[in-house]
């Protein structure tokens, strides 16, 4: 049988952060589990679990309730007790610094600054766990908090909206293929 994949989607848990450039990670996880029919989230690993077949393939999707800088505490949880390898987890996050909508899949490396990812590579022991970006746009000088948590424009929306497409397909193909295949595909300069 192939191996459990685990794909994570970062954001802050709440009605509040619903739909700020900070969910990203949320919003795709939940594209995810209604492509892919999912009955529903359950509270597991201090977040929101559902387990879906995208592919082909068995996936777990979990959204960590701990809020962004203590998402390793979920995940640690989820991958500990799974006996996931780190190669068949992907964290989906946001990132200040890639323009609006364009989309960065590593095969691991530095947080580049994301405190979620931080901690998620604090939890597990290791930086090397495949990661998906997501360009939220840059923000102003001294102005990442308020950027990071502020919504969408309506002029920005259809972007983004786009860009979680492309992130659906991108997460499918790195189920499916793997991350090499992901990044050939998703990492271009017209993403």
């Amino acid at each position: 049988m192939a191996a459990l994949k685990l794909l994570v989607g970062l954001g802050n848990p709440g009605p509040k952060y619903h739909g700020t450039r900070h969910n990203v990670g949320f919003d795709l996880i939940d594209r995810l589990a209604r492509g892919a029919g999912a009955a529903g989230f359950a509270r597991k690993f201090e977040g929101l679990l559902a387990e879906v077949e995208i592919d082909y393939k068995r996936v777990l999707l979990l959204k960590p309730d701990t809020f962004m800088n203590l998402s390793g505490r979920s995940v640690g949880q989820a991958v500990r007790f799974h006996k996931i390898d780190p190669a068949d987890l992907l964290v989906v996050c946001d990132d200040l610094n890639l323009p609006l909508g364009r989309l960065r899949i590593r095969k691991g490396g530095s947080d580049g600054g994301q405190k979620g990812l931080r901690d998620v590579a604090l939890h597990l022991g290791t930086q090397e766990f495949p990661r998906l970006r997501i360009g939220i746009g840059e923000a102003g000088e001294g102005q990442a908090v308020e950027h990071v948590l502020s919504r969408f424009k309506a002029a920005e929306r259809a972007k983004i909206d786009d860009a979680l497409i492309l992130a659906s397909q991108a997460a499918a193909v790195w189920t499916s293929q793997g991350v090499d295949a992901a990044m050939n595909r998703f990492n271009g300069p017209s993403q």
